[in-house]
């Protein structure tokens, strides 16, 4: 594991989402990238990885890429890439980040299964939290998001809730009707993060917006998919 950085803002809020259920952390993080006007200072690398990147508008898009916004000094871990069977690992990179950075508090964004139909599902579906801190979970349930009191958490960030003792964690969910990537759910999410960090988030063109990131995420995934198909075909023909 190396975690690069060019740049080591201090005392940061750390947000991090991983690729989840509806892709909810994922989506909602590329939106702030772009909503924040972040700046990337670094990157993570894994030897477990698997050795593809994906290109997006003749850009590399990175795995595991660390962005920076000045103006609410706020670090976002972006990550495209999967997680299975490295949840721990990268859990311990992200406590290792969030001491370089001297962070206050690390925010993770994750959806979470709802009873609902799909169709129901609107911006405006409920959020639920979970902290390890005392004081920030008075703050969120003042801002009406709801406590979860009941449900299973996998994941990298089920991962850091349980190894939240140094730095409080806190994770915020957003229902998600489907595996697949959730506009929906991640602008809703957003709308959450906005009431809790005051980022002064248009809300008018953030659905539109969250559509056009699933939509890259989607083409992102089908050719990470064809990549790792085609790596497996030559595998077999060493083999064979």
């Amino acid at each position: 594991m190396e975690i690069k950085l060019w740049k080591k803002p201090k005392n940061v809020i750390l947000i991090e989402g991983f690729p989840g259920f509806g892709l909810v952390g994922t989506i909602a993080t590329e939106f702030l990238m772009d909503h924040l006007k972040t700046e990337m200072i670094g990157k993570i690398f894994f030897d477990d990885m698997p050795p593809m990147i994906a290109i997006h508008d003749g850009k590399i898009v990175e795995p595991l890429g660390i962005f920076y916004n000045k103006e609410y000094n706020l670090t976002i871990l972006h990550a495209v890439t999967a997680s299975a069977g490295l949840e721990w690992k990268i859990s311990e990179v992200v406590f290792e980040l969030a001491k370089m950075l001297t962070a206050k508090e690390i925010i993770c964004l994750e959806g979470v299964g709802s009873g609902q139909p799909e169709a129901q599902l609107t911006t405006s579906n409920q959020n639920f939290f979970h902290t390890t801190n005392l004081k920030l979970a008075e703050k969120l349930a003042k801002l009406k998001i709801t406590p979860l009191k009941e449900g299973i958490i996998m994941g990298v960030t089920g991962a850091m809730l349980v190894k939240g003792d140094s730095i409080p964690v806190t994770a915020i969910f957003s229902e998600t009707a489907t595996n697949l990537p959730d506009s929906k759910a991640a602008a809703n999410i957003i709308s959450a993060i906005d009431k809790y960090l005051g980022l002064k988030v248009d809300p008018k063109p953030l659905l539109q917006k969250a559509e056009d990131v699933e939509e890259k995420l989607k083409d992102l995934m089908s050719k990470s998919q064809e990549a790792s198909e085609l790596a497996d075909k030559k595998k077999l023909s060493y083999v064979g």
